[in-house]
């Protein structure tokens, strides 16, 4: 079965078997921890929750397979490898200089949450980032839009454990006017927005981190 979508690169590395109308046609629910060591940045460990369609053909090839066999990692390594090939769909700021990421996740897993499939992975900072008195910007999206990656509550991202005393995150959901919306409803299955309209980015919320 094929998995990867020529014009547009899928999360789940499967190929999208309904027809819909309108972009996006897949959803993730995400959470994010950030992981700190010593008063330094150094990774953020992801929960994506992928809708009950996008899901089905992951969760048809897993069968009855209990957490942990090899049918589990064999899809894992396959939807990773899609999340790799776009830098784990995440961009991370300090200030205006872009925050570079190891090649691999430290750790990763595929597991079954009812209907729904759920990734799990670290993805670590190529190098740890200080925390006192510095900000940051992170957002995690599809370039096209083919596939809304959100945070269903502001909570869902979360401190590190021993972030220092006083550190605070914001979760901005922009709001689209009406123009950009009605162009992304007008988008069918087929279509892939220019790349230099970073549409996915328009739609993306961005998460910001400061300390004192």
């Amino acid at each position: 079965m094929t998995r990867v979508k020529q014009s547009t690169v899928l999360v789940v590395g499967a190929l999208l078997s309904w027809q819909v109308a309108a972009h996006p046609h897949s959803f993730i629910s995400m959470q994010s921890q950030l992981v700190a060591k010593e008063g330094q940045l150094t990774a953020i460990n992801m929960r994506w929750t992928m809708d009950e369609i996008t899901s089905a053909d992951l969760l048809y090839d897993a069968g009855n397979a209990k957490p942990g066999d090899e049918v589990w990692k064999r899809l894992a390594a396959e939807v990773m490898a899609n999340v790799l090939g776009q830098h784990y769909f995440t961009e991370f700021w300090h200030g205006k200089q872009k925050v570079k990421f190891e090649n691999r996740p430290t750790a990763y897993a595929l597991s079954r949450d009812g209907h729904k499939a759920v990734l799990t992975f670290t993805l670590p900072l190529a190098a740890p980032q200080p925390l006192a008195g510095q900000s940051y910007q992170f957002s995690t999206f599809d370039p096209t839009y083919f596939v809304d990656m959100h945070y269903d509550k502001d909570a869902y991202v979360s401190l590190p454990a021993d972030a220092p005393k006083g550190c605070k995150l914001n979760v901005h959901t922009p709001k689209p006017n009406e123009d950009l919306t009605t162009y992304a409803l007008s988008l069918d299955k087929a279509d892939a927005p220019p790349e230099d309209m970073d549409l996915g980015k328009q739609f993306a919320q961005q998460v910001t981190l400061t300390c004192p």
